[in-house]
């Protein structure tokens, strides 16, 4: 069971792997620039409602009851954070009658519970930070007070109002009871913007026997499941923007103009003169975990097939890319065919392009052609 339930968490943070640098147009829709993305610690406030299971005698539809949190954390590092939560609404119990066997009634008293968390983001831990990266899975662990009150119906139950006999509760308690509390959990969320996400959370609270009023010699245990959101109080990253890389220049070919001396007796007709083409280079970079094409990336595409389109005889290869410093060489030989594969299909699709012009490979992370990680999310087309 161990392992299953660890083969599942480590499928669920592999589905978040994303790089960690960022490209954007720029404002004149041509150039672009890239950006140095890092981390900047921030506030988040979290809200959130769903189900409690209390753990008793009774049914398990008798022992479920609604459930609210509501917290304040700080996420210093990309994956530790802590925060302060209230957890709380109600509790239920079952009581199985002794001395009146055929006698079974739940019964239910509120709660509220204040806290502390330490929260551990799974997949920046393991997977590097990335801002864009749409799921994060996190483990928590803590503890507080539980502040228990209203609690007549369990007493009501003692006093055998229910079925005419009175039971002896050796921990039956009335007015407030505070009992320390520890917990632990799992979240998991879904990134919808910079400032907002959608959180799943699960976690399971252990307190004293003396919680739910009748001696067990055993804790006394209550889970909860909550769906809720998280909002971002400040920026959560800075960016720095980086030189673009130096695009390759097609040569331009130099034409010679032939001296004519005047008076020019007989001249012989010449030969035509065998034309010399030049071969085409052009990079198409991509975004972080991306293979479509931008609109500022359009326009290389477009050289590419005008210069196969002027020179019928000549042929292209695509070849695509992806960076070695995030991912793995599945993820990255992935994302460098579809790189390639998008470039295919555009010449072949948009421009007209022949398909046997077009030659179709791919390298993953294992070739670098540029020193600097981020360029390498690229497809390299070069036209002779």
């Amino acid at each position: 069971m161990k392992k299953v339930i660890l083969s599942m968490l480590c499928a669920l943070v592999l589905l978040s792997a994303a790089p960690v640098w960022a490209q954007q147009a720029g404002d004149d829709g041509v150039e672009y620039v890239y950006e140095e993305v890092e981390f900047r610690p921030h506030l988040y406030l979290e809200a959130g409602v769903g189900a409690q299971y209390t753990l008793g005698e009774a049914r398990f539809k008798d022992q479920l009851s609604p459930n609210a949190q509501i917290a304040l954390g700080y996420q210093l590092t990309s994956w530790l954070g802590g925060r302060l939560q209230v957890n709380g609404w109600q509790s239920r119990g079952g009581w199985n009658g002794y001395g009146n066997p055929s006698f079974t009634q739940a019964y239910k008293y509120k709660y509220v519970a204040p806290g502390i968390d330490v929260m551990l983001n799974l997949s920046n831990l393991i997977l590097g930070w990335n801002p864009d990266r749409l799921f994060t899975l996190s483990v928590f662990a803590g503890g507080g007070a539980n502040i228990a009150f209203d609690n007549q119906e369990v007493i009501a139950i003692a006093r055998g109002l229910y079925d005419k006999t009175a039971y002896r509760l050796e921990y039956l308690w009335d007015g407030t009871r505070v009992l320390p509390y520890g917990r632990a959990g799992l979240q998991a969320a879904f990134r919808l913007s910079d400032r907002l996400s959608l959180s799943v959370e699960g976690n399971a609270n252990i307190l004293s026997d003396k919680y739910n009023s009748k001696r067990a010699d055993n804790p006394d245990w209550y889970f909860n499941a909550l769906v809720g959101v998280r909002v971002n109080l400040g920026p959560t990253y800075t960016s720095t923007a980086l030189a673009p890389p130096a695009e390759v220049v097609e040569p331009v070919p130099m034409v010679q103009v032939e001296r004519v001396e005047e008076p020019a007796p007989e001249p012989r007709p010449q030969q035509p003169q065998q034309q010399t083409v030049e071969p085409l280079r052009r990079d198409v970079f991509f975004l972080i975990n991306r293979y479509d094409i931008r609109p500022v990336e359009q326009q290389k595409v477009r050289e590419i097939a005008e210069y196969l389109h002027r020179y019928p005889r000549t042929r292209v290869t695509v070849t695509g890319y992806a960076d070695a410093g995030t991912g793995n060489d599945q993820i990255n030989d992935r994302l460098a065919a579809q790189r390639a594969d998008a470039v295919l299909r555009e010449l072949r699709d948009r421009y007209n392009i022949e398909g046997e012009r077009i030659f179709y490979d791919y390298k993953g992370a294992r070739i670098q052609p540029f020193e600097e990680n981020n360029l390498n999310r690229v497809a390299i087309c070069v036209a002779e």
